[in-house]
């Protein structure tokens, strides 16, 4: 059976699409499996070992349809669900399987503050559409594979940082999702720790910025290296502190330890931390006033913490991202202690 799974962006989206990569391809004895998406996020699949074929979005639409057509596929499998997606499917007139997105339900949430999402890992609901062939989550987590010519070679590393680092996750799709700069700066500053900070290079000036309190002790590599060599900066890493953004889910696809930041969006979405089994119980381990009067709620599981402000009525604002907060005061992600943070970061060490 020839199946070809689609999801187009983005990184972390994509890397949460790779356990129905993995179970389809093995648990279906006869399965192909060739996947869909940007030109851009090749990397991501460089060398993955559960996929046959890759085929990629680049200018034109049309083309490519004329392309995958020539596979003559059994089964589509869209994991992405929009207007382009359909458009594929329709054209290639197979048996099709969607992922339920849940915007009806997103939307309820982020304008009522309502929630009637399900209980559930948005991994999961991807899972959901390959059921019909018999396939069960393996429970193994997500998967990251990096080419060998593309880890990073000691030398491009600061001497400071040889020794171990925490990876400091500064960048993020939307502004609304990301943590202050200034406060990435205090929170390093007071860290007793080497740091490299992870970003794009639309990140390098925040780095700067905040490299600027320890330029020995901070490392900016924003912008510095490609996708996989950034991953494995973040398979190398002692701990991972992120936004809610790509490579948080590329930390969790390495088993790394993870202290996630929440601003706009919620972790009610579904998009949390994912290792599978073990390391996925959540319990809310601390919900307490931080020393600026503010309530911050702790949820800790084996490998993950998650910190978020509770008490806002304005949050989650969008199920995506702002490029600047609505309402102006920015508190869902400002209200977040650096203490709060680096207690968590002890604890973890």
């Amino acid at each position: 059976m020839k199946f070809l799974i689609i999801r187009f962006s983005s990184i972390g989206d994509i890397v949460l699409t790779t356990p129905v990569v993995r179970c389809l391809k093995s648990q279906v004895v006869t399965a192909q499996v060739h996947y869909l998406t940007k030109q851009s996020f090749a990397p991501i699949f460089k060398a993955n070992p559960y996929i046959d074929k890759m085929h990629y979005l680049q200018d034109s639409l049309d083309a490519l349809i004329d392309e995958l057509k020539k596979e003559d596929f059994d089964y589509v499998i869209d994991l992405h669900h929009n207007l382009r997606t359909l458009k594929v499917k329709n054209a290639l007139g197979k048996r099709s399987f969607s992922f339920n997105k849940l915007n009806i339900e997103k939307w309820v949430l982020t304008t009522t503050k309502w929630n009637i999402l399900p209980d559930l890992h948005i991994v999961d609901r991807y899972m959901e559409t390959v059921e019909p062939f018999g396939v069960q989550n393996d429970e193994k987590g997500l998967d990251y594979f990096i080419p060998d010519d593309e880890h990073v070679k000691e030398s491009d590393i600061p001497a400071a940082q040889l020794a171990g680092y925490i990876g400091m996750v500064i960048g993020g799709a939307h502004n609304t999702k990301k943590y202050p700069v200034e406060k990435w700066k205090e929170l390093c500053s007071r860290l007793d720790h080497p740091v490299i900070l992870l970003g794009g290079k639309e990140d390098r000036a925040d780095g700067d910025q905040i490299a600027s309190a320890d330029a020995v002790k901070i490392y900016n590599a924003c912008g510095k290296f490609s996708l996989n060599e950034s991953a494995d900066l973040v398979r190398r890493a002692k701990l991972i502190v992120t936004n809610d953004t790509g490579l948080m889910h590329v930390a969790a696809a390495f088993r790394k330890p993870v202290i996630s930041l929440w601003g706009n969006t919620v972790p009610e979405f579904g998009m949390y931390p994912y290792y599978g089994n073990g390391g996925q119980e959540e319990v809310i381990s601390d919900k307490k006033m931080n020393r600026s009067g503010n309530r911050e709620v702790i949820s800790e599981g084996e490998l993950y913490d998650i910190i978020e402000v509770d008490h806002l009525s304005c949050r989650p604002c969008s199920k995506i991202g702002y490029k600047k907060c609505p309402l102006g005061h920015f508190r869902c992600m400002r209200l977040i202690s650096e203490e709060s943070i680096l207690e968590r970061i002890g604890k973890r060490l």
